[in-house]
């Protein structure tokens, strides 16, 4: 820990840089035995009431006072949201520091419900741990944001996400556009740890590659991982929100590999006590925990002086809604049940796809977004991931297609065309320049043909269009 200086840092720097730059300074160093007091709290909560934290029980509602109780001493504006669950009553904790552009927020959340078999120490004390502390050392550090910072904590999150579902539907459409980033800490005090950083969402990319440049500088190395919407990231991200976060595993087996980068033991879970009686405060590695909430400290300090005022979205964020389907129909219009979560084919993320064709009779279907693309962007650009499977016997001829379209009022231009020609076991992603656009609000279409006989399936998932 530095010494303080007979004159506060912020004092020197408000003496040589100008009241209109934000001042991103060093990364923190979050306290990681004030961080391990918060788990002792929850775990003696969960202890006093039946053992567990879980929705619609007395621990929970406890948990939730616990830490809206330390936001609102640390001066923050805070809010205990209510929603019915088919386990009783459960709460959000919303905390918001009441400085910085509210046009422009910046969120990092956690769920802080447990299963009911135990107190969920690991799963989720310490994401919410870590989150709460982080956020109460911004507020004592004296820094001023450019953005303004949020923190969610989530109730319900075990019986189906449902409390950042509730928090995101509840959203005025204005509010939800001002949400820049979101920032998902999931279990990240593994007993056999790893270090995963998420990426199942392009337009988050940005923040995903600022966390494993964190970490490499650190050393520590990390792996991505794709959690296939297990976590509460999806509801942000279904909206084309960028989202990253953290983990540091749950039951799966860590392999010999995995144990000669991170250490710990290969042919064990990373948490053998993952939604069990034993994830209690002894479930825990302290080294996990202490790197991750610095990640955190890093992230919250770096991303509240992001300049989002430039025109784009910073870290190539995606301009479009519901970009993965997982909140399906919802920004898009075109043909009824295009967007499935059949799992007759998988989706390339998530659980949702839209799949165009598969019919094997003539037919065509389409889907559409309208889009406007920033006139102070450098660049833009057009990318989706598409799988193609077809039953056509030929491999010279083009029997089924289809075509990726910009629409500009009453012109319309194909970008690409796919077809059963273009077959592939797995996704492929496409990227497709849309400078020619840039200050224009289009529509970015994708239309599929199909022959009278033998499918063709083209099936597109996580579209992005960024401005660069």
């Amino acid at each position: 820990m530095r010494k303080a200086l007979v004159l506060p840092l912020g004092a020197i720097l408000a003496l040589v840089v100008p009241s209109n730059v934000a001042f991103a300074a060093d990364s923190p160093d979050i306290s990681v035995t004030n961080t391990k007091a918060h788990l002792d709290q929850l775990q003696s909560i969960a202890t006093g009431n039946g053992g567990n934290r879980y929705t619609g029980r007395p621990g929970y509602k406890a948990s939730a006072d616990y830490v809206k109780a330390k936001l609102d001493a640390a001066g923050y504006t805070t809010t205990l949201q209510s929603f019915s669950t088919s386990a009783g009553t459960s709460y959000n904790v919303i905390a918001e520091w009441p400085h910085g552009d509210a046009n422009h927020v910046v969120m990092a959340g956690s769920h802080l419900d447990s299963v009911s078999v135990g107190p969920g120490i690991n799963d989720n004390g310490s994401g919410s741990a870590g989150v709460l502390e982080t956020a109460l050392a911004y507020a004592a550090s004296g820094q001023t944001p450019k953005n303004r910072l949020r923190f969610g904590f989530w109730g319900a999150e075990e019986l189906g996400l449902l409390g950042s579902k509730y928090y995101v539907n509840n959203l005025p459409a204005a509010d939800r556009a001002k949400i820049e980033l979101y920032l998902n800490f999931d279990m990240i005090a593994s007993p056999n740890p790893g270090y995963f950083v998420y990426d199942d969402n392009p337009a988050g990319d940005g923040a995903r590659d600022e966390l494993v440049s964190y970490f490499t500088s650190k050393k520590v190395q990390t792996e991505f991982i794709d959690v296939q919407g297990r976590s509460d990231h999806a509801a942000f991200r279904s909206l084309g929100i960028p989202t990253a976060g953290t983990f540091s595993g749950a039951e799966e087996i860590k392999s010999s590999a995995q144990a000669t980068k991170w250490g710990g033991t290969a042919g064990r879970a990373f948490d053998p006590c993952y939604h069990r009686s034993c994830d209690t405060i002894s479930n825990l590695d302290l080294t996990s925990l202490d790197r991750q909430i610095d990640a955190i400290g890093h992230m919250i300090w770096t991303y509240a002086q992001q300049d989002y005022t430039g025109g784009p979205p910073p870290g190539g964020g995606n301009l479009l809604q519901n970009p993965g389907f997982e909140s399906g129909a919802t920004g898009w219009t075109g043909t009824t049940g295009v967007i499935t979560s059949s799992t007759s084919r998988p989706a390339h993320s998530g659980s949702y796809k839209a799949w165009l064709q598969g019919n094997g009779r003539s037919s065509t279907e389409n889907l559409g977004q309208s889009v406007a693309i920033p006139a102070t962007a450098a660049s833009a650009a057009l990318s989706l991931w598409i799988r193609i499977d077809t039953a056509e016997s030929t491999s010279s001829t083009v029997y089924d297609t289809v075509k990726v379209q910009v629409v500009d009022g009453s012109a319309t231009s194909t970008l690409a065309t796919y077809s059963n020609l273009n077959k592939s076991a797995a996704y492929v992603q496409k990227t497709l320049d849309v400078s020619a656009y840039k200050g224009k609000t289009v529509t970015v279409k994708f239309v599929g043909q199909e022959d009278s006989s033998a499918q063709t399936s083209f099936v597109i998932d996580d579209v992005a269009v960024t401005a660069g």
